[in-house]
């Protein structure tokens, strides 16, 4: 009884947190999302390594799912869906004319042929499964090489990871408030089984569990973020085990890797071990910021952006990437750029300008594919969310009071 009210007098004792967007969060998915696309435009193995950038956004998605669901399930369900779908539909649009267009015709692919290869198409609409696409197509005039459709549409796999998740998050809420630990670390088991080829399931539904074990953990890590579990366990005890865990998917990594080295986009269990112990870690450090402090308030506008519109650049960046090719290929017309020296050295340096480039078409993807997560999200559609108007706003108010 007395360690019942002693903890009932630090509850009355801690200070209310205040309302409005967790800015500490906000920039963690920031940093996932420009991850990805440094991942996507330069290949690098130990991107995977420095910041498994989806394992922290399924946590970040998580955390707001139980915060959600304190809502009827099914409501929030429907919402997820209705801000989720919008965006794909527009993706659809554009990507699959292409594809045909480019020469893809789906009753001849061997791989999408025949009744099945037009049920696949509903994947455009409600991605239960990965939608089809040619693993070679042409591209108006050649603009993009043939593999683009692979590149545009294969990152989509996280739309059907994360639908999954959401159709389940009631069920593994139940379970967690009942059995914490044993919901949090069954996707783990499960990536032991899979991770080390102990049973195999072959297809698409071989994906699908996959993904599940290897980021299930981090999904479940969100709910105990916003549950409060984590502030439980004594910061010294999960970091430490954190550590021990991550270092395991080290060592596994070492022993597996794949055709890209180190990458843990091909190593299914180092994958899980690394991004759970990476995600503890993050969640139990987390600060909950209302403003971004110091150094980092310079950064508000951006993150604020990336955080309307995180659906709208992930569906895209990869076929921009793709697009800022033919751009640079137009800078070897320029009249100084003619002599021997000057081609080497745009070749030398193509990589550096696909990043250049790539940010503003990011830009532009935003200004016109953005504003339908403002439709899907029943809200007045803007341009470009950064927050900057809010900020006025605020800042009249306030001098308002102050006057």
């Amino acid at each position: 009884m007395t360690q019942d009210y002693a903890a009932g007098q630090r509850e009355a004792a801690a200070p209310p947190k205040a309302p409005g967007r967790d800015r500490y969060l906000d920039l963690l998915r920031s940093l996932a999302l420009v991850r990805v696309v440094l991942y996507h435009l330069f290949g690098w193995a130990w991107l995977t390594v420095l910041f498994p950038s989806m394992g922290v956004m399924f946590a970040l998605a998580g955390s707001l799912m139980a915060r959600s669901l304190n809502r009827p399930a099914p409501s929030v369900i429907r919402g997820r869906l209705r801000r989720l779908l919008p965006p794909l539909w527009a993706f659809g649009a554009v990507v699959l004319p292409l594809m045909f267009a480019g020469g893809w015709k789906l009753s001849e692919d061997p791989d999408h042929s025949g009744t099945w290869g037009l049920l696949e198409l509903v994947n455009y609409v409600i991605p239960i499964g990965a939608p089809p696409y040619p693993w070679e197509t042409g591209f108006p005039k050649d603009l993009l090489e043939s593999t683009w459709a692979d590149q545009a549409v294969g990152p989509l796999w996280y739309l059907r990871a994360y639908l999954w998740f959401v159709l389940l998050s009631p069920l593994l809420l139940w379970a967690f408030r009942r059995v914490p630990w044993a919901t949090l670390l069954a996707p783990l088991a499960l990536a032991a089984v899979v991770g080390t080829g102990l049973v195999t399931i072959p297809g698409e539904l071989g994906n699908a569990v996959t993904d599940f074990a290897v980021y299930g953990s981090c999904w479940v890590l969100g709910f105990a973020h916003h549950e409060g579990m984590l502030a439980k366990v004594p910061r010294y005890l999960a970091v430490s085990g954190s550590v021990l865990v991550m270092a395991f998917g080290l060592w596994w990594a070492s022993g597996h890797q794949g055709p890209d080295g180190w990458d843990l986009n091909d190593i299914p269990l180092a994958q899980a071990a690394w991004s759970f112990g990476f995600v503890v870690i993050l969640l139990q450090y987390s600060p909950s910021w209302q403003e971004l402090p110091g150094r980092l308030a310079r950064w508000d506008k951006l993150v604020t952006l990336s955080n309307n519109r995180a659906v709208t650049i992930y569906l895209w960046h990869n076929l921009l990437i793709m697009a800022t090719v033919p751009i640079i290929d137009q800078a070897y017309n320029l009249p100084f750029l003619q002599s021997d020296r000057a081609v080497a050295a745009l070749d030398a340096t193509d990589m550096l300008w696909m990043f250049v480039l790539v940010w503003p078409l990011i830009g532009v993807a935003i200004v016109a594919f953005g504003w339908i997560e403002d439709l899907a999200a029943k809200r007045r559609p803007r341009l470009w969310p950064n927050g900057s108007r809010r900020g006025r706003v605020r800042h009249g108010a306030r001098a308002a009071e102050g006057s």
